[in-house]
C-alpha cells in the first residue's frame, strides 16, 4: 500500500505542480486588502473532510486518523505539492491510491474523535 501510495502521490504531484503554478499567477481576481481592516480570528475548530491535507496532518488526532488509512502520507516527499489540497481534489489525481471509499472512511473517523 505505501509503495502503491509513493508511485500515485508522486504522479499527483507532477499534475499538482502544473496547476499551483497557473493558480499561483492568476492575479486578476483578487481583491486588494482593506487598509487597516482585520479579519476576526476564527476559532481554532478541528480540521474536516474538507479540510486541507495540510491542515489534517497538522491536528495530531487528525494526522492518526490519516494515517490509519493512508500511511506514510505526513512523511511523503511529494507532501508540499498535495498538502494545500482536499482530499477530494487529491482521489482523482493519485492513481486510485485516495478512493472514495478511503475518504468515507476517513470522514466517519474523524467524526467519531471527541470535540475540541
Amino acid at each position: 500500500m505505501t509503495r502503491t501510495l509513493a508511485a500515485s502521490l508522486s504522479a499527483l504531484a507532477l499534475a499538482a505542480t502544473g496547476s499551483a503554478y497557473a493558480q499561483s499567477h492568476d492575479h486578476g481576481s483578487h481583491a486588494a486588502p482593506a487598509a487597516g481592516v482585520q479579519a476576526p480570528a476564527a476559532p481554532a475548530a478541528r480540521p474536516t473532510i474538507a479540510s486541507s491535507i495540510k491542515d489534517l496532518l497538522n491536528n495530531e488526532q487528525t494526522r492518526a486518523v490519516l494515517e490509519k488509512h493512508l500511511p506514510g502520507i505526513s512523511q511523503h516527499p511529494a507532501r508540499p505539492q498535495f498538502e494545500d489540497m482536499t482530499l477530494a481534489e487529491v482521489a482523482p489525481l493519485s492513481q486510485g491510491a485516495v478512493t472514495a471509499e478511503i475518504i468515507a472512511a476517513i470522514d466517519a473517523d474523524l467524526k467519531k474523535l471527541p470535540s475540541a
